[in-house]
């Protein structure tokens, strides 16, 4: 009953700018003498830095207007100039506090149009108001916020703890909801504050000196009717374009689904009538004049060119394809929810280290069945390779431009910023640890044993000499069947894609793991029969170079994310003239749309499924099959 809350503060961050920091960097009121929590690998992979906060408070003891600290700043000397410089860039570009109460996020719920609360899980510095009088973002909340050219500092905070009483219980009673109010005073006597007065305001051109105190209220409500297993949901459902995400993906799924059907309907007709037809035929002449996908069969095994390329991309693909599916099932199931703090990104990047053997017994076994000798080669890539590119040259040497290389020059870039995001130095070298002591090793032993066992025995021959393809038409040709195989799979995901990247940019929570789950499937089916559905055309049309095409249709997914991130950088983000903010974005943005993210997943998928086509294929054509490849 008389137990201390302890209230946290996390990054600050904004949607005008993608560079979050830490609460200390704007010179706010802290508490040496705590000791800060400690954090797993995902809250610090995601930039989240949880401090202790000088504000303290007891249950069920309300408090008026508690003095916190003073903050004195003087424009003659260059440090306090320098800070205080950098706090009015926080308040001109609407950079948000994060607060949290027992592991819940203090909201700031205010009316917005149609009589709505919306509650927000963060609430500004402060506020500016404009040489021409403009009031901008918090600023409109309040009539006396009305000097030109002026910024305006939250320097106040009245907290509302809701709770309720347990009953047999010896806990007592447990906290539902955390809420607050920013307010502005200027404070006459900071020492003994009364909260009152006119508002804590800053002239653009202000020069000499100014104290800045910070105070605080705090009381306690009991309410009855929130329970404590939902007590997240009042900051869920005043989410943003809540009620658009769920129409949105409904009709989403519903289109993919009446597609999929077509797709998969015509798919199996026209196979099912090819393989009929074929079992019909009574000797070697009706097969000779016969066309399409029968008169390839002795070449549709050829090895493909850059073999070892294509595996290395089939075991890495496997590796992320498996990770992805686990941490999106955990997700669904509520054990990766937003209340645990890093969980998801520390999930995944668990999984992606231990999931090394499968990414190196896949690339073996496949760069095997291609006839491959160089096992050396091949395993060092699927290490290291993923990810990132390769270019084989004439000599067969390997020039490896890892995307590490990319993730250190944006990190260097937020350690000048001095950001939050940036990774700090020791979690990079225990990044690189478990890569380099783990993943690696795992991948060494994977492949051990996908080399051991023999390669996969293909139903049929493989002639001496390749057929010559034959002039094919335009949509038959590899780049634009590769184009048009990723339009489909990307329109059943861009509506996710964008409530992710305004989770990523503008600070949105994301939560609905089951939708987003579901979305995954159906992606998965879509990009299935639209690959299968290309690559039966390519082999009807006598082109038996299927294994890259198979890889690629739907991996082309990949660049249609990326066109999207760039329209969603210039038409929904609000950056204004920061060019690490827009580097950051450039940067980040290839490195997700790599073949690493889309491509080499669900492209992994999609070429084993065209594979048992091609095998199927091959086995119905039978001995009349093996005599017909005699003739050729």
């Amino acid at each position: 009953k008389d137990s201390t809350i302890e209230l946290f503060v996390n990054r600050l961050d904004s949607v005008e700018s993608v560079l979050p920091y830490e609460y200390t960097a704007f010179d706010f009121c802290y508490d040496e003498s705590e000791k800060r929590p400690s954090e797993n690998l995902g809250q610090v992979l995601f930039g989240e830095r949880i401090e202790p906060s000088p504000y303290k408070f007891s249950f069920k003891k309300n408090m008026e207007c508690q003095s916190v600290c003073p903050k004195s700043y003087n424009t003659e000397k260059a440090e306090d100039k320098a800070k205080l410089e950098f706090l009015k860039k926080g308040m001109l570009l609407n950079y948000q506090h994060h607060w949290i109460v027992d592991n819940m996020p203090v909201t700031w719920c205010y009316d917005v149009e149609d009589n709505q609360k919306f509650c927000n899980p963060g609430f500004p510095i402060g506020c500016y108001v404009t040489d021409t009088g403009r009031a901008k973002d918090a600023c409109v909340v309040n009539a006396d916020f009305n000097d030109k050219d002026t910024f305006y500092i939250f320097n106040h905070v009245d907290i509302t703890i809701f709770y309720h009483v347990v009953e047999n219980e010896a806990a007592g009673a447990r906290l539902v909801a955390a809420k607050l109010e920013p307010k502005s005073y200027k404070h006459t006597n900071w020492e003994k504050p009364d909260c009152t007065g006119p508002p804590m305001s800053l002239g653009n051109k202000f020069s000499g000196e100014i104290k800045i105190p910070y105070t605080y209220s705090v009381k306690f409500v009991e309410d009855k009717t929130i329970r404590w297993a939902s007590r997240w949901d009042y900051i869920l459902e005043s989410m943003p374009h809540t009620n658009i995400q769920w129409f949105s993906i409904m009709n989403s799924l519903v289109i993919v689904l009446f597609l999929s059907g077509m797709v998969a309907m015509i798919m199996l007709r026209t196979l099912h009538k090819d393989i009929a037809r074929y079992n019909q035929m009574d000797s070697v002449e009706d097969a000779q004049e016969e066309f399409g996908w029968k008169l390839v069969h002795g070449d549709v095994f050829r090895p493909p060119r850059k073999g070892m390329l294509l595996s290395v991309f089939l075991g890495s693909g496997t590796q992320i394809f498996i990770m992805t599916f686990v941490t999106l099932f955990f997700a669904c199931l509520g054990f990766l929810s937003p209340a645990n703090r890093g969980a998801l990104m520390t999930c995944a990047v668990v999984l992606w280290v231990l999931l090394g053997t499968p990414a190196g017994y896949v690339a073996a076994r496949y760069y095997k069945s291609f006839g491959g000798e160089k096992w050396k080669t091949n395993v060092l890539l699927t290490a290291f390779l993923c990810p990132g590119w390769v270019n084989e040259e004439i000599n067969n040497s390997f020039e490896l431009k890892v995307v590490f290389a990319d993730f250190f020059v944006m990190n260097l870039i937020l350690w000048g910023e001095g950001s939050s995001a940036a990774m700090p130095f020791g979690t990079l070298v225990a990044i690189l640890a478990l890569w380099f002591c783990i993943s690696v090793p795992l991948t060494f032993i994977g492949a051990y044993f996908g080399f051991k066992k023999s390669g996969i025995e293909h139903p049929v021959r493989t002639n001496q000499i390749p057929r010559q393809i034959p002039e094919q038409s335009f949509y038959t040709k590899p780049l634009p069947g590769i184009v048009m195989g990723g339009i489909l799979p990307f329109g059943c995901i861009f509506i996710q894609l964008f409530f992710i990247l305004n989770s990523i940019w503008s600070h949105q929570m994301y939560y609905m793991f089951g939708f987003l789950f579901l979305v995954f499937i159906i992606l998965l089916i879509t990009c299935s029969e639209a690959t299968i559905l290309l690559c039966y055309f390519h082999l009807c049309a006598e082109d038996y170079h299927w294994q890259w095409r198979s890889f690629l249709t739907s991996g082309f997914t990949a660049v249609y994310f990326l066109v999207y991130a760039i329209h969603y950088f210039f038409s929904k983000l609000q950056i204004k003239n920061d060019r690490s903010c827009g580097t950051r974005f450039w940067l980040y943005h290839p490195l997700l749309s790599n073949l690493d993210l889309l491509c080499v997943f669900a492209s992994r998928y999609n070429w084993i499924l065209c594979l048992l086509l091609v095998c199927h294929q091959d086995l119905q054509c039978g001995q009349s099959g093996l005599n017909e490849s005699s003739l050729i």
